[in-house]
Formats: C-alpha cells, sequence, structure tokens
C-alpha cells in the first residue's frame, strides 16, 4: 500500500503521527524502521508537534542521510543559508531558489554590452539571451547607467535587461531594481564604491551576477547571495583572451582537485581557499559550481566564445566593442550561433568566415604579442 519508495513511506507516517493503525501497517510494510523511531511517533498527540519534527529529522537520517548532510541545509532555499536576522531579508519574499532559477534560464547563450537602442535591437535580432546595458566609454569615474538609458532600452527590447552597480554600492543596486531591471552585475569593471564589502545580494529580489577569478572567490560571492558567477579576464577591451582563459582554467581545475578529495580534506580545503564549508562541499557533491557560470572579456570571436563554452561555461558575455566593427550584426550572430553549437566544428567554421577584415582594430600589436612573449617565458 505504501510502495517501494522509502521516503514517500516516511513522509505518509509523518503527516499520519496521530493514527496508530496507519502506524501498524506502516511498520509491517516497511520493517527497516528502527524501532526506536517507530515508538517515538506512536506517542500520543499531545506531543505530535514535536513527533513530527524529531521524526523528520530521524527518518531523513535513515531513509536519505544525503539529503541531510550539511550540504542540504541549504535545500530549502537553494544553493546558500539565508540567516534570520534583521539585518537580512526574509528569505521567504526573496528566495534564492527562485533567483537561482532565473539565472538558469540563461544557459547556453550570449549576454551582449550595449550602450544604446539600437545596439540593443541588433543583439536581439541576432539571438542574444540577455543584455548588459553600460555607459559609452569615458574619463573618470565609471558608475551605474543612467536610469533613462535603461528605460529606453527595455522599452526598444523584449528579451532581459542587466545593469551594472559599483562593487558595494548597495544603493545604486536599489534604483537598478526600482526601475525594473531583470538582473543585477555587480562589478569590477566600474569604480569601487566599498573596497573591504560588497552588496548583501539576499537583500534584493534581482538575481545578482558577481565577477570571480578563484573558486575560493566564487563562493564567498555566492554566500552573499550571488545567482551567477562571471569568470572575469581582462577588461581593457583589447580583444586579449589570455587572462580569461587562465581564470577559467584555475576555477575549473581547483573543481577537479576538491572532486578527487576525501571528505576529511574538505575541511583543510575550505580553509585553505577562505570559502564556506557547506559550500565547499556542496560544490564537491556536484561536481561543478553551485550556481550558473559564464565567462567575459577578450571574447570578440565565435572561436573565443567556443573555447570558453568547452572549457566548462554555461555561456559568454560579450562587450561593446563587437559593435564597431564593419557588420556587428555578423559578428554577434556568429558568436551566438558559436555558443549554441560550441562541438560542432562545421558550424563553427561557417561562423569564422569572413570575419578577419573586421577585427583589424581588436589584433594584438608586435610590441604587446613581444611582451606577452616574455611573460611566458
Amino acid at each position: 500500500m505504501l510502495g517501494g519508495n522509502p521516503e514517500v513511506s516516511a513522509l505518509l507516517v509523518i503527516h499520519r503521527l496521530t493514527s496508530p493503525k496507519l502506524l501498524e501497517i506502516t511498520r509491517r510494510h516497511q520493517p527497516s524502521i528502527p524501532l526506536p523511531i517507530y515508538i517515538l511517533l506512536r506517542a500520543n498527540s499531545a506531543a505530535a508537534c514535536v513527533s513530527h519534527y524529531i521524526g523528520y529529522v530521524l527518518f531523513g537520517f535513515c531513509f536519505c542521510p544525503d539529503k541531510f548532510t550539511s550540504t542540504s541545509a541549504m535545500a530549502e532555499d537553494g544553493a546558500v543559508t539565508v540567516y534570520n536576522s534583521s539585518a537580512i531579508t526574509d528569505s521567504k519574499k526573496n528566495p534564492f531558489s527562485l533567483k537561482a532559477g532565473l539565472t538558469q534560464m540563461l544557459r547556453g547563450g550570449a549576454i551582449l554590452e550595449v550602450t544604446n537602442a539600437d545596439q540593443a535591437k541588433i543583439a536581439e535580432e541576432a539571438g542574444a539571451c540577455c543584455l548588459i546595458v553600460s555607459e559609452p566609454p569615458h574619463r573618470g569615474i565609471s558608475r551605474m547607467p543612467d536610469p533613462s538609458l535603461i528605460k529606453e532600452i527595455k522599452r526598444t527590447v523584449s528579451i532581459p535587461v542587466m545593469a551594472r552597480a559599483r562593487v558595494g554600492h548597495f544603493v545604486e543596486a536599489q534604483i537598478l531594481e526600482s526601475i525594473g531591471v531583470d538582473y543585477i552585475d555587480e562589478s569590477e569593471a566600474l569604480a569601487l564604491a566599498d573596497e573591504e564589502n560588497f552588496i548583501n545580494k539576499h537583500n534584493f529580489r534581482c538575481p545578482f551576477v558577481c565577477g570571480c577569478q578563484n573558486l575560493g572567490e566564487v563562493l564567498r560571492r555566492i554566500r552573499e547571495g550571488a545567482a551567477m558567477i562571471r569568470t572575469q579576464g581582462d577588461l581593457s577591451g583589447s580583444g586579449n583572451i589570455a587572462k580569461t582563459v587562465k581564470n577559467l582554467r584555475t576555477i575549473m581545475g581547483e573543481v577537479r582537485i576538491l572532486n578527487n578529495m576525501d571528505e576529511d580534506e574538505v575541511f583543510a580545503f575550505s580553509k585553505k581557499i577562505a570559502a564556506p564549508y557547506d559550500l565547499v562541499a556542496q560544490t564537491k557533491q556536484m561536481g561543478r559550481l553551485p550556481v550558473v557560470q559564464f565567462a567575459a572579456g577578450g571574447i570578440v570571436t565565435p572561436a573565443d566564445a567556443a573555447l570558453m563554452m568547452q572549457l566548462g561555461c554555461d555561456g559568454v558575455f560579450v562587450g561593446s566593442e563587437i559593435f564597431e566593427h564593419s557588420d556587428p550584426y555578423k559578428r554577434v550572430r556568429g558568436i551566438i550561433q558559436a555558443v549554441r553549437h560550441y562541438n560542432d566544428p562545421h558550424v563553427l567554421v561557417e561562423t569564422s568566415r569572413g570575419l578577419e577584415d573586421s577585427m583589424a582594430g581588436m589584433n594584438l600589436g608586435e610590441d604587446r604579442i613581444e611582451q606577452f612573449a616574455n611573460e611566458g617565458a
């Protein structure tokens, strides 16, 4: 009657604590139930509340211990635990699981940086999964985009819109959330507002994106509430992908090292990388990062995008310099196709044709190549 699924049997018993008849049936059909737990659940209805809680925990340990480890204390609300404190918004109002689900929708896509509505139209027509709005390059302190620019672009396109806020500047994040952006990027590409602290991202309904360069940094940002990780490379817009590849290999290499560790070694490893133990253990259990991982910096060709995907990313960020070329639609479309078909060499050949002329401004000069070679030596 209760079936062969022990978890289902456990839940049925828990929800019928005051029914001795059903408990007797459960005992006959599930003889593996430890006797102390069975006796405990037979307690009278006056102790039902206590029995409900204790029974739930004990059944969890008996039937699905892997789901009741320290890593799954977070299961009710996704990848992180939101502590019950007045300083942090109630997790029921801003559930992390919902934010993580919204970022999962972007997997397998390209996020294009745009500075005006015309670029936004081109990116949408080419198949971008999301747009990130930024101000045109200028001297001085870089801040969040003008809200009027964001609203104009939102009226122009129908795909999600992301905007940048300075690191630690939670008021900029509040403004961006109030004007209806879909995602907020706490970006190191802008000037720093706080050199010591990041935004408490649990206080916001919007999913946050954060840039990282190693596994410890990744897991610290996730603990703060980041629902997407951006593996950050070169920020200058030079088209040099070397730093992005280096940082991505660093993160993926640390994940592989963690996967091959004994359970006893995870404690020391979490201390070494200065990351929360529960997230380190969860990463080991999942075999990958707990949230979506994109790459950014120096991605200007379809081959660059496919390289990032084959190294283990879920998608890529593409800078606004891509729109400076003679045929921006062709370039953007090629990168998006490469992200979608990164393992198909025939598609990569087609998307890479005829791009060399339009890439003239993105090539490294001879002096930069010599410098790079000397650094490598």
